[in-house]
């Protein structure tokens, strides 16, 4: 009889031992991506930032990693997103330059209206990978991967969307090919919420707002944020409580405005008690406008910026933080991109990796903080539209020449301050070890290095191509055909 009571007592401390193992099973981490809009790599505090403040990114900084060799695939807006979205190079999945959206109406010429285009719906996201492990998903700010319905965040895996569909300078009154933007819509899922008139200093707090209140609503549940901010392009605005708010003038306002909503965001984290197993990534989708003078950031001691292929136009600032699982502190220097983050998400989180070739590699062992890490990016390559210019490996960039809008200072009266001057470059090689400006050609001394990134360049034009050149490994952007109406047109 002792010993079936015995037993018993055994039974129940085995119950009880595996019932607390249970609920002290750590879930699936939370994943949140902060992307801005045309910051400089130099335009964080922890990365040189002059005139302004940003105290809570530089939080981040030192509860968790810096990244000073980190790139996006391109050095305009919409095949950076493309790339960040896919883990592809952006001319793989057919989108190599920016979108634009365009009237449903006979003010356009017929002949300009064949088609539209954006994300193939064959293409697989970070949110629609997250999907399968039951991830809550939802995007606010900026989408910019085509306005029709069919490439909208709701169709390409996300529950919520709350933000503009393009740049925020796309709007009336603004014209390409002598044609007029049309209104400029502020969406919610599928739908127009308002039109954006002349004030958008409300962008940045709403969009923070929406994250932290889906946050907020999916606390007990994994879930992944992607919060695009539309700034800091042009045009600025911010806030009446930050507008003056920095030495740095209106762009200075602009970014100390994105710090706080990365703090609110980290705030909101910690209260909820998923600090320690939400990740959280701060980058920027390519470079600044310096065309736009003091509306524009800085990308120093990088070279150029936006539209180049120069360090200046594709190395951003980037951080990551999750608690207890990113050393404090750190800091990474090997190469890394936005390209790796569908691939280390998926690692983290045990998600099934897409079917299609992608071309990011799985960072988990540099977020570690492993000081033997080492980048598995064997080569970066620098596309502009579809024409390779540059590629990096190791210490090693290559450039083929070719030319370039250099931007430097105006006494024309321009009213940034800045003009762009067409430029070339020669086939050149950069240690960017020690020359991190790209501003000592050594191509003569290291011949042997160019031949082997020359081996690259050429692997790499037969899968992507290069101009005129088609590339095997290609794959097509999604169609719209028109006319047909879509969800931002006043009166749909």
């Amino acid at each position: 009889m002792k010993n079936i009571y015995y037993l018993k007592f055994v039974a129940i401390i085995v119950l009880f031992v595996v019932c607390s193992c249970a609920k002290k099973e750590t879930p699936p981490p939370n994943i949140v991506i902060i992307f801005t809009d045309d910051q400089g790599y130099s335009d964080v505090g922890v990365f040189g930032a002059k005139g302004f403040e940003t105290p809570h990114l530089d939080a981040m900084a030192a509860e968790g990693m810096k990244f000073t060799d980190f790139y996006v695939g391109s050095s305009v807006c919409s095949p950076s997103r493309a790339a960040l979205l896919t883990g592809c190079y952006p001319q793989r999945v057919g989108i190599p330059g920016v979108l634009f959206p365009e009237k449903t109406n006979t003010e356009w010429n017929p002949e300009e209206r064949r088609t539209k285009t954006g994300i193939h719906e064959s293409e697989t996201t970070i949110a629609e990978m997250l999907k399968q492990k039951g991830y809550a998903t939802g995007a606010f700010g900026k989408w910019h991967l085509g306005h029709h319905k069919k490439f909208l965040p709701l169709q390409q895996g996300f529950d919520e969307y709350f933000g503009l569909p393009y740049s925020n300078d796309m709007r009336p009154g603004k014209k390409k090919n002598k044609q007029s933007y049309p209104d400029l819509p502020l969406m919610d899922g599928n739908k127009t919420h308002r039109f954006m008139e002349d004030d958008q200093s409300m962008l940045t707090s709403e969009y923070t707002e929406h994250a932290i209140d889906f946050i907020k609503r999916n606390k007990d549940n994994p879930f992944f944020v992607y919060l695009p901010h539309s700034m800091p392009h042009i045009p600025l605005y911010p806030s009446e409580k930050y507008n003056g708010h920095s030495e740095n003038g209106i762009y200075g306002d602009v970014i100390e405005e994105i710090d706080w909503s990365v703090g609110q965001i980290n705030k909101t984290l910690k209260e909820l008690d998923l600090e320690e197993n939400t990740l959280v990534i701060f980058t920027c989708d390519n470079g600044p406008w310096l065309i736009f003078g003091d509306h524009g950031g800085s990308a120093d001691p990088l070279r150029e910026g936006k539209f180049t292929t120069f360090e200046g136009g594709q190395r951003v600032a980037c951080l990551m933080k999750w608690t207890k699982t990113i050393p404090k502190g750190t800091v990474c220097s090997e190469i890394a991109s936005t390209l790796d983050l569908l691939p280390t998400i998926a690692g983290i989180t045990g998600a099934r990796l897409p079917d299609k070739k992608i071309d990011g590699h799985d960072i988990r062992d540099l977020i570690s903080g492993n000081p033997e890490a080492k980048s598995p990016t064997d080569a970066f390559y620098y596309y502009r539209g579809w024409q390779l210019e540059a590629v990096r490996s190791g210490k090693w960039k290559l450039h083929l020449p070719h030319s370039y809008s250099m931007v430097v200072k105006s006494d024309s009266g321009n009213v940034h301050g800045r003009l762009g001057i067409k430029s070339e470059i020669e086939l050149s090689l950069f240690d960017l070890s020690k020359d991190i400006s790209e501003t000592t050609n050594v191509a003569e001394q290291y011949p042997e290095v160019v031949k082997s990134l020359m081996e690259k360049i050429e692997g790499m034009k037969n899968d992507l191509g290069d101009s005129e050149e088609t590339g095997i490994g290609k794959r097509d952007c999604g169609w719209q055909i028109e006319p047909e109406e879509w969800p931002a047109q006043k009166g749909v």
